[in-house]
């Protein structure tokens, strides 16, 4: 507890010298916390200048080098739209609205999501959202015929302007964890969940259902292989004896990326230097993840 400072004269000289005490250090510097109180005290001139704080205190191992990337990142947030984290409207996984449970069942557990959009005609015509947990009563008893429209839930809709931070506490207020992300025009641009929003904050957050890290190249066939996108061009160039330029990208995705010109879907194929055919296994709203490649005759 602070020490009771009388308002007289002699009071507040003894407080100053004891916080002269106890701050001093010889040297005549601030220490970390007198800068952190600082910064705290109308002394604080810009995010860059609290930046400058936490970094320096990192340095010092007041503060380790996780907690300073989830302080980066709470910050980030606050100036981060949904249209920067969102899952485009090319990868979001859907259910029809009149298709039957058999049909979208091997779908849903492909996917491993729990919630997913239930759409009209197309996805501009999002009519609720589907609990995977929902289908657990039904599938337990064997019971009637599933009918997907008692199922389905409200969906929340969201402008992709909307900040980052806004959007994690209207989550954590009404609990939602999925909000559907229109563009100015009332079209679905995409979707957003509440772990897209804490991943700015922690970094990637990796689940029981998360893939294992598996070998960059995997023979399935006799000309045929699972290739993960983090593979080297270098590795790839030594391994099939092709000359891949990786002059300006060292990854096959980042090669890939350039040459597909945008995120690819599911399915998408792309052939190169006339020898290889990539087919995009999974992929996500940022980047290409595993490739199914075929060395082609030649």
């Amino acid at each position: 507890m602070w020490p009771y400072i009388r308002g007289d004269a002699t009071g507040v000289a003894t407080s100053t010298n004891m916080s002269e005490d106890q701050s001093g250090n010889g040297s005549g510097k601030k220490t970390w916390v007198e800068k952190i109180g600082a910064a705290f005290s109308n002394q604080l001139r810009d995010r860059e200048h609290l930046l400058e704080i936490l970094n320096e205190a990192c340095e010092l191992g007041l503060v380790d080098a996780d907690a300073l990337a989830m302080m980066e990142g709470a910050l980030e947030v606050s100036e981060t739209q949904v249209r920067d984290a969102m899952i485009p409207r090319s990868q979001m996984v859907v259910v029809n609205n009149d298709s039957s449970l058999e049909e979208f069942i091997p779908q849903i557990v492909e996917s491993g999501h729990s919630r997913f959009p239930v759409i009209g005609e197309d996805k501009d015509e999002v009519v609720g959202i589907l609990m995977a947990k929902d289908l657990l009563p039904h599938l337990a008893s064997g019971g009637e015929k599933f009918d997907l429209s008692s199922a389905i839930r409200p969906a929340v809709v969201i402008p992709e302007s909307k900040r980052l931070n806004v959007l994690l506490r209207d989550f954590r207020l009404n609990r939602n964890h999925m909000a559907i992300v229109v563009d100015e025009y009332g079209g679905v641009s995409g979707l957003i969940t509440i772990e897209d929003v804490l991943e700015e904050i922690v970094g990637e957050i990796d689940d029981e259902y998360d893939e294992e890290e598996e070998a960059l190249v995997m023979k399935t066939g006799e000309r045929r292989y699972q290739v993960q996108a983090l593979t080297p061009i270098s590795d790839l160039n030594d391994q099939f004896g092709s000359d891949l330029s990786d002059d300006d990208y060292g990854t096959v995705g980042g090669l890939l990326l350039a040459e597909f010109g945008r995120v690819p879907e599911h399915d998408d194929i792309v052939t190169l230097a006339d020898k290889f055919e990539f087919r995009v296994i999974k992929a996500d709203s940022r980047r290409i993840v595993t490739l199914e490649m075929n060395v082609l005759d030649t």
